[in-house]
């Protein structure tokens, strides 16, 4: 076997360890994510039926839980917009309002995983925030694209809306240059 054979015969095996490696990194992740959810999503509703006063806020505890049926969208959400919330659920931005306060509710999340189906959200979209006080609906009214300079769609509301960010374009490899936003406002509808 000549010199160029050999090495080309040791890369294509570092090629391949590296990309089984980065196939395990990957499925880690999500088992990871999905395993959370599931653990989360249990103990939510556990807490939900004995009524138990809700614990004080803080980074990385639950919120409640997200849906948007139509779109097959159901993700726990986490107070924080930490890396590590943002890998194990949606998050919600500390310094807005919370469900059922008024004001702007603002949830992130990665376009990768629990946000990926809003590519096809439409306006008249039912989202429902279920927590521990209770139900939340909301009617999505508009979508944009904007910057991640812009820093506007995390402003207060004078009324009760729900923002939710994650990155732009759907498909893009790496780190996003936009953010997706999809506002939604409060309707009366409350479980």
């Amino acid at each position: 076997m000549s010199r160029t054979a050999r090495a080309l015969f040791v890369a294509s095996g570092v090629f391949l360890a590296g990309g089984l490696l980065a196939l395990a990194y990957a499925a880690y992740v999500v088992t990871e994510a999905k395993t959370f959810q599931t653990i989360e999503l249990r103990r939510f509703e556990r807490a939900r039926q004995t009524a138990a006063a809700e614990p004080p806020l803080v980074e990385g505890g639950p919120i409640g839980e997200i849906r948007i049926p139509r779109l097959g969208l159901a993700a726990m959400v986490l107070q924080g917009d930490s890396d590590e919330v943002l890998r194990l659920a949606v998050g919600h931005l500390a310094e807005t309002a919370l469900p059922g306060d008024s004001g702007n509710v603002v949830l992130a999340g990665h376009r990768d995983t629990f946000f990926r189906p809003l590519k096809r959200v439409q306006v008249g979209d039912v989202i429902t925030l279920n927590t521990r006080g209770g139900a939340f609906t909301y009617l999505v009214e508009s979508t944009s694209v904007v910057p991640p300079t812009d820093l506007q769609v995390l402003r207060p509301t004078g009324r009760r809306t729900l923002t939710l960010i994650t990155c732009f374009p759907f498909a893009y490899i790496g780190s996003a240059p936009d953010r997706f936003i999809v506002r939604a406002s409060e309707t009366d509808a409350r479980h």
